[in-house]
């Protein structure tokens, strides 16, 4: 576990690939709080299956933001393979400077929503990163969080459906540092 960073309520902490089986369970508990009304998707479900790819992967980066030792909410993603980005069948010319991060996973407990926890865990997952492009997917039965991320500096390039049981997602790319 990498240094913490401190906010006024919550703790944030840096975990990578290596703290993964000391995590685990956090981000599933955090996952299965903030999802509870639509847990009966099975989409949804497979999240353990999510935690465990993107875990696994080498560069793997997550935070997690705690109220004194309760995990309420996390962020994770890892570098992109080059030339397979989610943006990539969107944006034409690719852009020079094309090395990404893939934001795949945000979660805010119920309790902890509107009290931009989800901004404080966001901007701490991609603080510092080498990379000069994040992406991440959001439902597009969610039009709210996606102008969240466009006030973040977002801006959706396409949809993409991942999955063929997954949601639909508007592909959203920003520049870093975010601004």
């Amino acid at each position: 576990m990498e240094a913490s960073l401190s906010a006024p309520d919550l703790e944030v902490r840096r975990f990578t690939h290596k703290d993964l089986p000391q995590i685990r369970q956090a981000l599933i508990d955090v996952h299965a709080d903030a999802y509870a009304d639509a847990m009966d998707d099975e989409f949804n479900q497979r999240f353990p299956w999510f935690v465990d790819h993107w875990g696994g992967h080498p560069k793997f980066a997550c935070v997690i933001a705690f109220d004194g030792m309760e995990p309420v909410a996390f962020a994770y993603g890892a570098p992109a393979n080059p030339y397979r980005e989610w943006w990539r069948e969107h944006v034409e010319p690719a852009p020079e400077n094309s090395r990404t991060f893939s934001f795949s996973e945000l979660a805010v407990r119920t309790k902890w929503r509107k009290t931009a926890t989800a901004e404080l865990v966001s901007r701490a997952l991609l603080e510092g990163r080498d990379e000069d492009l994040v992406v991440l997917l959001v439902d597009l039965e969610h039009p709210r969080v996606q102008a969240l991320y466009e006030s973040w500096g977002f801006r959706k390039v396409g949809d993409r459906q991942p999955f063929p049981d997954s949601p639909v997602y508007a592909v959203m790319l920003a520049e870093l540092p975010l601004k």
